[in-house]
């Protein structure tokens, strides 16, 4: 089985829900000095983190991921959870001072947003050498680089590069703090680049570079773009549009992104296309989002293959599930190199 190693946050979920909407309540000629104070009726606390969002995913979908990530003394319950789910955890370094780090987050009716995030022992992430644990591990097949500590996050990127690893850019919320050029060194020779759409224009304001320009400095730039699904784009190949599933009652939207990556990495260790990828992280995006939590979700296969077939068609659901099974023809994937689409699919 291939080794995909997911850096990132590891974090608890406080989450909130406000009975009305946000916009509501924004005086726009204001905003210099806003001030507001939102009485939520529901509050949850869950387990969260881009990386541990992800690995639990993948883990759900029945791959093994190695979790890289730091966090506090406060832990062991959550360890012996992503564990239990399938997580390898032998490699999250525990800091000897700091808790955990906090994601604090309200969602009004609309499934709008307001957050903050408490890095906490997440800021010693930077520490962790990502070449010790490959000794430890074997080479990683893919290393994504998930929202974390900015100097980790570089960190990672410098080590994947050293070492001639392939590897996703995911910089995601931080976006928001790092400067232009620590993004671009982020980025920089990696095969895969992933954010959501605001995300995509935040990306192109930082650096100062296009989208076009931005696409070139990768092998594939997916985006996605909530419920009008995800685009992909692929050096040399035209873009491709992949639509979402539909969600007749979403529940709460922490955690879609990161479950759509759990899906589209699972996807191509399996052997599946650029686009069939994108299928299975769609489907399991809407698992989350018709969940209150990000990891409350639980993927049985025939029941996965079934709702795919729905949205996409019984075609792209055989192909799903026979790479799932491992009775497809194809031959294993190369996940981290040269073309991703299948010969014949589009």
């Amino acid at each position: 089985m291939q080794i995909v190693a997911i850096t990132g946050s590891i974090a608890t979920d406080h989450l909130m829900r406000f009975p009305g909407r946000f916009a509501d309540q924004i005086v726009a000629d204001k905003l210099a000095t806003v001030s507001l104070s939102f009485l939520v009726d529901d509050l949850v606390v869950r387990r969260g983190g881009v990386a541990a969002n992800i690995a639990y995913g993948m883990g759900q979908l029945g791959r093994r991921p190695v979790v890289v990530g730091a966090v506090g003394l406060d832990f062991a319950e959550y360890r012996a959870w992503l564990e239990r789910h399938g997580v390898d955890c032998d490699h999250v370094q525990v800091s000897n001072s700091a808790h955990t780090a906090r994601f604090v987050c309200t969602t009004d009716e609309v499934m709008c947003q307001i957050a903050s995030f408490y890095p906490g022992a997440m800021r010693e992430a930077a520490s962790i050498d990502l070449a010790a644990v490959a000794r430890r591990t074997g080479r990683p097949d893919l290393v994504v680089i998930g929202t974390d500590d900015p100097a980790a996050m570089l960190r990672h990127a410098a080590t994947c590069r050293r070492e001639g690893w392939r590897f996703a850019a995911d910089p995601s919320q931080q976006l928001a703090v790092m400067p232009g050029e620590d993004v671009l060194e982020c980025i920089r020779g990696a095969e895969y680049l992933l954010t959501n759409e605001y995300e995509a224009h935040l990306l192109a304001s930082k650096t100062g570079l296009s989208q076009e320009a931005l696409a070139d400095l990768v092998d594939v730039r997916v985006t996605t773009l909530g419920e009008r699904g995800v685009h992909i784009t692929e050096r040399g190949c035209a873009p491709r549009h992949v639509p979402a599933v539909v969600v007749s009652e979403p529940v709460d939207p922490t955690g879609v992104g990161d479950a759509f990556r759990a899906g589209f990495f699972t996807g191509l260790a399996w052997g599946l296309s650029l686009r069939e990828a994108a299928q299975v992280g769609c489907l399991l995006a809407a698992y989350t989002l018709e969940t209150d939590g990000a990891q409350e979700y639980v993927v049985e296969p025939d029941l996965f293959c079934a709702r795919l077939a729905v949205t996409y068609g019984d075609a792209d659901a055989i192909r799903v599930r026979d790479a799932w099974t491992g009775s497809s023809p194809r031959q294993t994937p190369d996940l981290v190199g040269g073309r991703h689409e299948q010969a014949g699919v589009a």
